[in-house]
């Protein structure tokens, strides 16, 4: 990963929505100078980073430092105040829609359907995303989902329901894999069997960047790090 201290001007007039090209660049992710604002706070401060196709982040730091910030913008749920952000050399507002197709976010919010079964959960993003239905009873097997695979969301605990999550973002198979805080809410052996999601993200060639507190995790499952304070990049 390239730190860089000197920002881009935002060229004017956003290009037209298209289909983008196979994920066959350098770089996952171009941060140029960017920042965000919620009303008067700033929660990233001109920060400016590049991170190769493939590799994988760790996002480090404190409480309100801006780390579930940059995940949100990377996914494009949010747009930059000011400054670019590329993913796969695409701009990332203008291109928001076709890339989403392609970036998965586990956060802190599931986005599952508690009155659905795990399985129609996933059958429901396998239709979305034009799946295989056979597809479904594998990422639930690989998630440790299947004895509870007709089981109603509500009935899940926590863990189960992050569980689940990786069980649908696995279904997606994404170019770029954001999570956040994925260790929470799992016993021991469901931290075990994230940090071998998370092996297999990489080693299947998907970029991952993961915020955690739980340092130690982290430094074992990835190659670069980012460590934030009051919304700028600094030393760990």
């Amino acid at each position: 990963m390239n730190l860089a201290h000197e920002g881009e001007t935002r060229q004017e007039g956003a290009p037209v929505a298209r289909a983008l090209p196979l994920w066959n660049v350098s770089n996952a992710l171009e941060c140029i100078d960017v920042s965000k604002r919620y009303g008067q706070r700033w929660a990233l401060a001109r920060l400016s980073f590049t991170l190769p196709t493939g590799a994988s982040l760790l996002l480090t730091g404190h409480n309100g430092s801006g780390k579930t910030t940059l995940l949100r913008l990377l996914s494009t749920l949010l747009r930059p105040t000011t400054g670019r952000l590329l993913l796969f050399g695409e701009e990332a507002v203008a291109q928001r829609a076709a890339l989403r197709a392609r970036v998965a976010l586990l956060g802190h919010t599931s986005f599952l359907y508690e009155d659905l079964t795990a399985r129609e959960n996933c059958a429901l993003l396998a239709r979305l995303l034009g799946r295989p239905a056979g597809q479904v009873d594998g990422v639930l097997e690989q998630a440790g989902l299947a004895k509870r695979a007709d089981q109603t969301v509500r009935t899940f605990s926590a863990g189960m329901k992050k569980r689940l999550a990786i069980a649908r973002l696995l279904l997606k198979q994404p170019a770029l894999a954001l999570l956040d805080e994925p260790f929470g809410e799992l016993d021991p052996a469901g931290i075990s069997d994230m940090e071998q999601h998370i092996r297999r993200l990489t080693r299947s060639g998907t970029t991952v960047v993961l915020a955690t507190h739980q340092v130690e995790h982290g430094q074992t499952l990835c190659t670069e790090r980012l460590h934030l304070a009051a919304g700028r990049a600094t030393a760990a």
